[in-house]
This record gives C-alpha cells, sequence and structure tokens, in this order.
C-alpha cells in the first residue's frame, strides 16, 4: 500500500475543495491510500508524513506567492530537510486564485524548490491544455469552464474563483484537472513504491 498525503491551506474555501478533488483522484487507484490534512493539522504531524510516499502540497495564491499559513507549514517541516526524511518521496503542488493569472505559477515554482531542496521528486500534469476542448484553443475568449487544464499548467493545477463563494467555484474542469492530478501523482507514486 502507497500512501499520498495531500497538505493544503485555504482561507475562504476554494483550495480546500481542490485539495478534496486531488485526494479523490489519488484514492481512485488501487493500492493507494490517499489522506487529507490542512497546514496547521500537518505542523503537528511532522513525523507522521515521513510514512507517506507522496506528499501534495495546496494553497492558494496571495499576491503572488503562497499563503502564510502554508509558508508555516513549509518553514516547520524544515527540521526534516535537516534529515533528508523526506528525500525520494513524490512531490506535487495545486494553486488557487482569484484570477485567470493571479501569478501562480510563481507559487507552484515556490512548492517545486521546496521539494527539491527535500530531495524529493516532483511530478506535473502531464496534460496538454484544454485536451476535452481542443476547439477552445481557437478562440478569443479560450476554453471553457468545463476545459481540463484551461490554464496550461504542467507544473501542477491551477484553478480560479474569481468572486464566487466555494461551491460555485472553482469551475468543474479545474476540479476535474485536480482529480486527474491526483490520480497521475498517485499511479506514479505506486509504480516507484513497487520498484523498491
Amino acid at each position: 500500500m502507497a500512501l499520498v498525503t495531500i497538505v493544503y491551506h485555504s482561507g475562504y474555501g476554494h483550495t480546500k475543495l481542490q485539495a478534496e478533488a486531488v485526494r479523490e483522484g489519488a484514492a481512485r487507484v488501487a493500492g493507494v491510500e490517499a489522506t487529507i490534512l490542512t497546514a496547521e493539522e500537518a505542523i503537528g504531524r511532522l513525523d507522521e508524513l515521513d510514512a507517506s510516499h507522496a506528499i501534495i502540497f495546496g494553497s492558494p495564491t496571495y499576491m503572488g506567492s503562497m499563503s502564510a499559513k502554508m509558508k508555516e507549514f513549509i518553514e516547520a517541516a524544515a527540521k526534516k530537510w535537516f534529515t533528508l526524511a523526506w528525500k525520494d518521496k513524490v512531490a506535487g503542488a495545486f494553486t488557487n486564485s482569484s484570477n485567470f493569472s493571479g501569478d501562480k505559477l510563481n507559487t507552484l515554482m515556490g512548492f517545486v524548490i521546496n521539494a527539491m531542496q527535500h530531495g524529493m521528486i516532483y511530478v506535473g500534469t502531464g496534460m496538454m491544455p484544454a485536451s476535452n476542448e481542443p476547439e477552445g484553443m481557437k478562440r478569443p475568449e479560450g476554453p471553457g469552464p468545463d476545459a481540463l487544464n484551461r490554464y496550461s499548467s504542467f507544473v501542477g493545477p491551477m484553478a480560479s474563483s474569481f468572486m464566487l463563494p466555494p461551491g460555485q467555484a472553482p469551475a468543474a474542469g479545474d476540479l476535474e484537472t485536480a482529480r486527474l492530478y491526483g490520480e497521475r501523482v498517485a499511479q506514479i507514486t505506486l509504480r516507484l513504491h513497487a520498484s523498491k
């Protein structure tokens, strides 16, 4: 059995929906147990994360970077860096912001750098832009809300909440992109775990 843990912070509830979708996708893979922790919970349970075979990080993008609560978790987890306790674990990340861009890439790159410093193996989306809606790529407004990977992100799933409450946003395609990403990370984790 491979253990995948999602660690996230959500200020308004949108990133929580994304985290739940990532967990649902990971849990679809036979032989994988997927759990979810808030950043605050994970700080108090750092030693338990040592048993995870994969850790997927999630945060809203605030002012072009990850949230302070997620940064607090990353700084608390620095004690794991000293012993490389998370070396060779699989890593991934996702983010949500209120707009199409919001400089989300900067948040994801912060997670990539964090994973690299821990010696983790980072997994991207492996998904073409608007893969289920290729005609959307030929319209001035681009792919619609049901499109998978409508932000063309290869680093990790991106979502937008605009000024809508959780449940009305993120869009269905953004959440399905998160599910498929969780599934991909879980499949890769299982393969690596089985090969040891």
